[in-house]
């Protein structure tokens, strides 16, 4: 039996790992897309290229660029995928008030061009649009699918233009895209910069004694955090469904950036306001205060529940960056920091 053909941007990201892991466990082919660097950034999937059990890899990838319209053309029409997720972007908010164009055209005109690509191509896909709760921005919590989109910064506008493409090419071509308005959902493979990661990463060298302080922003920030992998497995439920849609993915449950760390800070019983300080290049120019999503409608028509809640995923990140560091002191010498 020929198995079920799925394209990924953005594979080499947190989402796109776990999303990986779970498409190949049901079986899957999948594909990835990934940028030309210098550097390998490879290391979420690096333990899924092959499968020693597997008589052939299912994994492969293919060099390409959300901001390269011919060469998305190219690989859809070649691989003839199944499905498509689109989880690549320019995706950390605060720097998108720094290069505001760039994320324009990567996370917003990006999501076009390989709408363009399919309807280009002319294939039969499923296509999921990683949307996002920063379109929300200013409106009012909880936020869900009828909530007006108040963007604040130019990620969240730009996340609003793709999600807005997507409903324009389902009712204008027909076609099969659903969009995921996910609320913030992280994991240890979270990326170091984003605030959750940062916190529970210093507080695991200040527990070991290679760093002072802590810097960050802004404390009374409130958000909907889940596990990532649960929300990867609502991008798959969507694309199961014979009829597209959208839908918002959160737990409904909000903590402020304070109550993060100090749930952080209580697993490895240190005193936070000790070490914290707060620095204003960290604040954005125009600060969303508050996301909280309602899910009513994935629970109904996917049979989602989130499986972690807060506490829980506080603890798992904390212990994950405690063991990667002891695995890290184990190898090599590690420098000690101020922040």
């Amino acid at each position: 039996m020929t198995p079920r053909r799925a394209l990924i941007t953005g594979i080499t990201g947190q989402d796109g790992s776990y999303l990986s892991e779970q498409l190949l466990e049901r079986g899957y082919e999948v594909h990835g897309i990934v940028r030309r660097s210098s550097s390998f950034n490879t290391g979420r999937i690096d333990h899924l290229y092959r499968d020693p059990h597997e008589e052939q890899a299912r994994l492969f990838m293919h060099f390409g660029d959300l901001a390269d319209a011919s060469r998305l053309v190219k690989l859809v029409y070649e691989l003839q995928p199944d499905e498509i997720y689109n989880l690549g972007a320019q995706s950390h908010v605060r720097a998108s008030f720094d290069i505001p164009e760039y994320t324009a055209d990567v996370t917003g005109v990006g999501a076009l061009r390989m709408l363009e690509a399919i309807r280009e191509a002319g294939i039969a896909t499923r296509l999921y649009q990683a949307s996002s709760s920063e379109a929300f921005g200013s409106s009012p919590a909880p936020q869900h699918e009828e909530t007006p989109f108040r963007p604040l910064s130019p990620y969240g506008v730009s996340k609003a233009m793709a999600h807005w493409m997507c409903v324009s090419y389902r009712e204008s071509y027909g076609i099969h895209c659903s969009s995921g308005l996910l609320f913030n959902h992280e994991s240890p493979r979270r990326g170091e910069t984003f605030v959750t990661r940062k916190i529970t990463r210093a507080l695991a060298r200040i527990a070991a004694g290679l760093q002072e302080k802590l810097y960050l922003g802004n404390l009374d920030a409130k958000r909907d955090w889940g596990w990532a992998p649960d929300y990867t497995d609502a991008m798959w439920r969507m694309l199961q469904r014979d009829d597209p849609s959208d839908y918002v993915i959160a737990t409904g449950e909000m903590h402020t950036v304070r109550e993060f760390l100090a749930a952080a800070s209580a697993v490895l019983d240190l005193d936070w306001e000790s070490f914290t300080e707060i620095d204003p290049r960290y604040f954005r120019p125009a600060e969303v205060d508050e996301l909280c999503g309602d899910a009513a409608k994935a629970r109904a028509e996917l049979g989602w529940e989130p499986t972690v809640r807060f506490a829980e995923l506080v603890r798992r990140m904390v212990e994950a960056d405690v063991s990667q560091l002891e695995d890290e002191l184990a190898g090599r010498n590690v420098r000690i920091t101020d922040g």
